[in-house]
Formats: C-alpha cells, structure tokens, sequence
C-alpha cells in the first residue's frame, strides 16, 4: 500500500478497555508486512477506567526513538469521554489521521477536537460491535478495523493474520473468530466524517 513511513500511532483509552493488547496487534501487522515496528505502553495509574496511552510506530528501518509519541500520523480513541479530559489531538500530524469510537459520527465531544483540513477523522461503534460479537466492552479490534481502512499502510488481511496468531495463543477458537469478525466490521462500518477548519 502506498503510504509515507515512517507512521507514528498513539493510543488513548481507559484501562480495561485493551489500549496496550490493540497496539500490540497493530505492531505484530506491521512485522507481517514487512515492516520494522515498536510498541509501548504509557499505563500511568493502572486502574481500570483510568486514561492510559501506548505507542507504536511502523518504519522502513529500525526505529530510533523509544520514548512517547508526540507528533502522531494517527490518534486512535478507545473511549470518546476523553474527549476534553486529555488532548488526544495535540501534535496530530498536519495530513494525519484521527479514529473514535462513538455511535454518533455527529456527537458533540468530536466538535471540541481541534482538526483542521487535511486532518481526517474517522468514527465507528466500536463498543456495540464489540458487545455484540465479544460480549464485552473491548472496542479494540472493531478500531483496528477502521485503521487498515482509513491508514494507507496495511491492509485488512495482513492485519486479520496478525490478529488470528497473537489472540489464539491466548484465547480459544470461538473468541479468536469473534474478534475477526468485530475487525471486519469495524473496517465496514467505519465512517469518514468531514474535517472543517474546526470540527
């Protein structure tokens, strides 16, 4: 896929809601791709509910930085009611890519992001995909979803393979096929909502 690498992610969700496993996966995507990769973890207070971030970066060669990513290419929100709290936006890349988890494409917690064009942001239900096919509220593989689609640098099958081998060395099979699915429809059913000069 054509895409400008090296690409910098960075993670925002609550503890609970599988913040560091999803950066994990994404890394674990960009190895079977062909790619060098990173992934950290940032827990903070180790509660659940309480906000925590990780970190991946993807590149053509061995990343040097092993720190914080402070200038993301792409956001990703696990629970929209951070919104506000942290300022998940800040250091956004100028053509990069932000992905919340919200029922509604229009809520008002996406109006107080500060995106301007060339931004794009994405939007899915993560949590109602995740519900329904997981039986828990663990949006991360629905969002995994929705960053193969709107991110041009792995594709949907490369992300299901990295997905299938890391969760089936913990989970069995029925939950494993679960998440799969949750990953497509996330993908499907993702939303690219339109960035103003402020949304």
């Amino acid at each position: 896929m054509d895409t400008q690498l090296p690409i910098e992610v960075r993670w925002h969700g609550r503890g609970g809601q599988g913040v560091v496993t999803a950066s994990r996966i994404l890394a674990s995507a960009a190895l079977k791709g062909g790619y060098y990769l990173q992934s950290l973890p940032d827990f903070g207070a180790e509660r659940s509910g309480a906000p925590i971030a990780a970190y991946t970066r993807i590149s053509e060669t061995p990343p040097i930085d092993r720190g914080p990513v402070y200038e993301p290419d792409a956001v990703i929100v696990l629970d929209a009611s951070l919104i506000g709290q942290v300022d998940v936006e800040t250091g956004l890349t100028p053509a990069g890519t932000i992905i919340v988890n919200t029922d509604d494409p229009n809520a008002p917690a996406l109006r107080r992001l500060k995106l301007t064009v060339g931004q794009q942001l994405w939007t899915v239900d993560a949590s109602q995909i995740a519900v329904s096919l997981i039986k828990r509220n663990v949006p991360n593989t629905p969002i995994l979803g929705v960053f193969a689609r709107s991110v041009p640098v792995l594709d949907i099958d490369t992300m299901s393979h990295a997905l299938e081998e890391l969760m089936s060395e913990t989970f069995p099979p029925p939950i494993v096929k679960a998440n799969l699915k949750a990953l497509q429809l996330g993908h499907d059913n993702a939303v690219k909502v339109e960035v103003a000069a402020n949304v």
